[in-house]
């Protein structure tokens, strides 16, 4: 026998001031009708009564009490099982269960609360208690529900953003130049982070006696910050700034810098390292704003260790203010040399101890690494990603290495 009022408890939203569903269990009609009069003047409480304990975990799933009431000597069913059963049940696996018991021995009580038992009344217990400790252990449960709903859809939420993430990702990548091998042997690598960061780069032959290459990173993270990095890239890929020699990287990066005044784009800005080589006299032409410095290897023998020359970027960070003049300088290259150029993400790396890999250290690597030969850039991926002691890093990992 179940008495229930006409709409059953929900879940309830936040925000919203839920009612309170009670659930007594009880093989004693008149326990459930003293119980029901108990509560009768309380219009936010529901109650239901189940006489037989057989149905109590079927009329839990169908009501969804907020707090189960329950004696602990019912026939054909043991009320410390029952207790068991609750708590092996999903439904009810949380729900609050208030013992009502005619036992007061300590042992009884503390196997109640061994079972699963919230709390331990004496039947009957005093109105005012009873009402007490309904409030008390639904308002715990009703706050409970909140939070895992509102777990639930943050988690929901990240799904989401990690997929539109990937999507974002893979779109980028899919704007990348490949590898090449001819006239020059163009290699990179472009690790994303979880967050996606702003790090896009190029090259292409601007004629046949100039190739430019560069390589970007926008600040913050994200998909505007994605998006953002490829409409500077597409500017510089279509060479469709106005009055603009694209052979000349102190052009473009004055160019750059007044088309994307960061005040016009969210607040973002980026920094950038651009470079022209012309074969015909073999030198390579190169500036920049903010960025990392290039490394240049000149030959050397097999296994030696060499520093690499930086090839610097001076400049300011593009898009922070007016900057009309950026300098460039220019290297003549050695064949056989190799350049490397790289976004902050392949040395700014947390380590495990929380402190920051220097530029220093990373130099002094890079130059072990380069002097093993190929595989640098594989070799620079691992070892960053053994000092974060995670695969995945905190920013976008880029880097471009061109052998001459």
């Amino acid at each position: 026998m179940s008495h229930s009022v006409a709409t059953p408890a929900q879940t309830p939203s936040p925000g919203s001031s839920p009612a309170i569903c009670v659930l007594l269990v009880d093989d004693q009609p008149i326990i459930g009708e003293t119980v029901r009069r108990l509560l009768l003047d309380e219009s936010d409480i529901e109650f239901h009564f189940c006489s037989d304990p057989a149905q109590a975990i079927p009329l839990a799933r169908e009501v969804r009490p907020t707090v189960i009431l329950q004696d602990l000597v019912m026939p054909d069913v043991d009320g410390l099982l029952l207790l068991k059963f609750y708590r092996a049940n999903p439904a009810t696996a949380e729900t609050p269960v208030i013992v009502l018991s005619s036992k007061e021995e300590p042992e009884t009580k503390a196997a109640a609360f061994a079972s699963g038992a919230s709390d331990y009344l004496v039947k009957l217990p005093d109105r005012v208690e009873l009402l007490a400790r309904i409030r008390h252990h639904s308002r715990g449960y009703i706050n409970l529900l909140q939070r895992n709903e509102a777990y639930a859809a943050l988690d929901a939420s990240r799904h989401q953003l990690a997929e539109q993430m990937q999507v974002a990702a893979e779109y980028l990548q899919s704007l990348l130049p490949p590898p090449s091998q001819q006239p020059l042997q163009i290699d990179w690598r472009y690790i994303p982070c979880a967050n996606l960061g702003g790090d896009v780069f190029g090259y292409d032959w601007i004629d046949s006696d100039h190739m430019s290459l560069f390589v970007l990173d926008v600040t913050g993270h994200g998909v505007d910050s994605a998006l953002f990095a490829v409409s500077v890239m597409n500017s510089v890929r279509s060479r469709t700034l106005p009055n603009v020699d694209f052979r000349d990287p102190g052009q473009v990066l004055a160019a750059l810098n007044e088309r994307f005044p960061m005040d016009s784009y969210g607040g973002k800005a980026f920094t950038m390292w651009y470079g022209v080589y012309q074969p015909s006299n073999r030198t390579l032409t190169y500036g920049g704003g903010g960025h990392p410095p290039g490394f240049l290897f000149p030959p050397a023998a097999a296994g030696e260790v060499v520093p690499p020359q930086p090839l610097d970027s001076d400049g300011p960070l593009l898009g922070i203010m007016e900057w009309d003049l950026f300098e460039t300088q220019q290297r003549v290259i050695e064949p056989g040399s190799r350049v490397f150029v790289y976004s902050d993400g392949a040395h700014e790396i947390q380590l495990t101890n929380r402190k920051v890999w220097t530029f220093e250290a990373f130099t002094e690597y890079f130059a072990h690494s380069a002097a093993e030969g190929p595989g640098t850039m594989d070799r620079l991926i691992d070892h960053v990603r053994l000092l974060h002691g995670s695969p995945m890093l905190d920013d976008d990992l880029t880097i471009v290495e061109v052998v001459f």
